[in-house]
């Protein structure tokens, strides 16, 4: 017998063969029982007869729970009402494992008990979705900087020192009464490993132990962060909207199915065409002004500030020179204007604010080593990043790209707490 997945159906049209999945839902007649199956690539609907299964068999297949895992064979048929276009006959049921009561049922439940039984939430149809399409954006990236001439290079989780400063990180016990890090960032490693290969990143998780709560925000999170050897700043905005449409152009190619179970207003995405529009710092300052938004110049843009500015555009907007006070102590300055960092933010439109950050980086030895010293940083534990400005330093920079954020937007879904599969948050550590 052809053992065969729900989304191959197609392929086995007039064909009997076999699925193995789990009891998603059913209803059920006096003479029907209409199986809903899922195996992880979709669902499709088995109809078992009493003429055919018998009285003592039927009622045992119209009884089974939730979730029990079966293996059901029989005729696939071709169906445009049915959900997936195809359903079956169902000729033989066999049952792997009768399920408990499943604790999730098919009504609304808080997002708190879901976030407890996340284990078991996954296997929601709009979870399904989220995972999907998570997996096509970091596919469509590799694929991306993989065709482009980038080297993959892993980044160390454990770092001797900070990224951008101490106040948010996770500080663990080494050896020997030595403290090390959980990596907020991989993009230090970038810079050494560009050096050596020319382009290079790296795809993992990082680590950020700010107190926040907001729908933007978890404490474990994925970043993809490439960084090149002899670029600047505009080779990196270049970069961001190359790799942003490539994002876009695959999921409404691959994952639409997906984004319609997600309820997702496809024709947003379908407006995101390159060129993006770029403008510096102090335009989005004079836009904010002219909308009666209260900011001034020098200061960080919140969330609210990032609305403002990324509704007034149909795809994704590039801030770039951004006052220096506000990015880190590795970022160039702008020769032109010695008050601005050569640094871009990425927003998202539809108030889905910063996806990406990034900008040029400080190249020039002693600069460096000054700007160490002004954020009160050892200069100890950066000598191997200074040795990158003593041995061979030409202009670089690069980028990191929030994996969890990105799918946020790309989905249209309201918190990055479902855009991985288990969020650690503030007070959310389980499962």
């Amino acid at each position: 017998m052809t053992v065969t997945t729900i989304e191959r159906l197609a392929d086995h049209v007039g064909q009997t063969v076999t699925l193995r999945g789990w009891l998603y839902n059913r209803r059920s007649s006096k003479k029907l029982h209409f199986l809903q199956l899922r195996d992880g690539t979709g669902i499709v609907q088995c109809i078992a007869t009493l003429e055919h299964f018998g009285e003592e068999r039927f009622p045992e297949i119209g009884g089974l729970p939730y979730e029990s895992a079966v293996t059901i064979t029989g005729e696939v048929r071709a169906d445009a009402r049915a959900p997936g276009g195809f359903e079956m006959d169902a000729d033989k049921v066999d049952v792997v494992s009768v399920s408990e009561e499943y604790p999730i049922s098919h009504k609304e439940h808080g997002p708190d008990f879901l976030l407890s039984n996340r284990h078991l939430w996954l296997r929601s149809r709009k979870q399904v979705a989220l995972m999907k399409l998570r997996d096509e954006v970091i596919r469509t990236i590799r694929n991306f900087f993989h065709e482009r001439g980038f080297l993959n290079v892993d980044a160390p989780i454990f770092t001797p020192n900070a990224c951008e400063g101490t106040t948010n990180l996770f500080e663990v016990d080494y050896f020997d009464e030595e403290k090390a890090y959980l990596t907020q960032s991989g993009q230090l490693y970038m810079e050494a490993a560009a050096m050596a290969f020319g382009k290079v990143y790296c795809f993992g998780p990082t680590f950020r132990a700010e107190k926040s709560k907001t729908r933007r925000h978890l404490t474990e999170f994925w970043m993809c962060e490439p960084e090149m050897a002899y670029a600047n700043l505009d080779d990196v905005m270049d970069l961001t909207e190359d790799l942003l449409q490539t994002i876009v152009e695959a999921v409404l190619a691959n994952r639409r199915a997906d984004l319609e179970i997600l309820e997702r207003d496809i024709s947003a995405l379908e407006k995101i065409q390159k060129p993006y529009p770029r403008i510096t710092y102090t335009e989005a300052v004079e836009k904010l002004k002219s909308t009666d938004h209260k900011f001034e110049w020098g200061g960080d843009f919140g969330a609210p500030d990032e609305t403002a500015i990324s509704s007034e555009y149909d795809r994704p907007v590039l801030v770039h020179r951004y006052p220096q006070e506000v990015k880190a102590f590795y970022m160039r300055r702008d020769p032109e204007d010695d008050r601005c960092a050569l640094g871009v933010d990425v927003l998202a439109p539809e108030g889905y604010g910063e996806i990406i950050g990034g900008g040029e980086r400080e190249s020039d030895l002693e600069v460096l080593r000054s700007r160490i010293a002004e954020h009160k940083l050892p200069e100890e534990a950066f000598k191997w990043y200074l040795d990158l400005r003593r041995f061979g330093t030409v202009p670089h920079g690069g980028f990191g790209l929030g994996l969890e954020r990105t799918v946020c937007w790309l989905a249209g879904i309201e918190h990055v707490r479902e855009c991985i599969p288990f969020p650690r948050m503030l007070h959310r550590i389980y499962p």
